[in-house]
């Protein structure tokens, strides 16, 4: 016997006298396609027409409606009113996209336990189908919510949501559905493709003082977008933008960085903690390019070739 005979008969010995395997080779990941957005929400002190202006001189090409705007004469005035017919979201839309800018997410602006939460969010739905807005948002009482009826609702809207491309999307807003992991427990009840969950990092570690990352891990394939705000518990609770608090935004979006799906983050909360918002516009329109350009150095360094 030579060597060679030797050592093969002594690895055979050990294992049984199986071959040993090879490792196979792991499907490739698709990157995330992020879709960076600025809600109008931060310009609500302003007109609406200013905040997609500011929006797109921010650098952004993507915007989420919501929810109100003060138009001059100190009243506030819906983005979209609830009961508008769809071909207003439509004008509303073709207005966005005229500035180059492409709606990709509404505030519902009802609770889903609400006594008239179908007829509204079905409205929202028809409105988001016909101006090609992919994602109407909703989210609970911060008191909590009837999962029950919640269930049963989103049930019937997932057809309706289906029927015109659109999703809808439910975030924490403490209470019962506080995280993730409850929102993702109700949609996973639900269990249709139209009905998912939008992510609020902030809202988890404000409403419920809960960590978010392990919150996410926990829902991270019902994830289908984010309202980006961040939030700081020291020196004073404050909700704040992006990098500015005390959540990991690397280590949130790491999860959901390589699905293959189509994503947006809607900058919420874009405002420094500790200091006044802007008096002017263009104070907002700073903070947002500041946002904008956090999440795009944050998902070149999750995302980048060979990581």
């Amino acid at each position: 016997m030579n060597r060679r005979t030797f050592l093969g008969a002594a690895l055979a010995t050990a294992t049984g006298g199986l071959r040993p395997r090879l490792a196979t080779a792991q499907p490739r990941r698709e990157p995330t396609k992020f879709q960076i957005a600025c809600m109008t929400l931060p310009y609500s002190r302003f007109p609406l027409k200013r905040a997609l202006d500011g929006i797109k001189a921010a650098g952004y090409t993507f915007v989420a409606w919501g929810t109100t705007h003060n138009e001059g004469d100190k009243k506030q005035t819906p983005v979209l009113a609830a009961d508008a017919p769809p071909e207003r979201a439509k004008e509303l839309a073709r207005r966005c996209r005229d500035l180059g800018l492409e709606p990709v997410l509404m505030f519902s602006g009802v609770y889903p336990e609400a006594k008239d939460g179908p007829t509204v969010l079905r409205n929202r739905i028809l409105q988001a189908g016909a101006a090609g807005v992919p994602q109407v948002l909703t989210f609970g009482h911060t008191k909590g919510g009837n999962r029950k009826l919640w269930v049963e609702r989103f049930t019937e809207l997932g057809l309706v949501a289906k029927d015109h491309n659109v999703l809808l999307v439910v975030k924490q807003h403490g209470g019962e559905t506080g995280t993730g992991e409850a929102c993702a427990a109700i949609t996973r009840e639900v269990n249709h493709a139209n009905v998912k969950v939008n992510f609020d990092a902030g809202n988890v570690l404000d409403y419920l003082n809960k960590d978010p990352i392990p919150d996410i891990k926990t829902c991270a394939d019902e994830v289908r977008s984010f309202c980006i705000k961040d939030h700081r518990n020291w020196p004073k609770s404050e909700d704040c933008g992006p990098g500015l608090g005390e959540i990991d935004h690397y280590k949130l979006l790491d999860p959901v960085a390589f699905t293959g799906l189509t994503m947006p983050l809607a900058c919420e909360n874009i405002f420094a903690p500790l200091v006044p918002r802007p008096e002017s516009p263009e104070g907002v329109d700073a903070l947002a390019r500041r946002a904008r350009e956090f999440l795009e150095l944050v998902i070149a360094g999750l995302q980048r070739p060979g990581r």
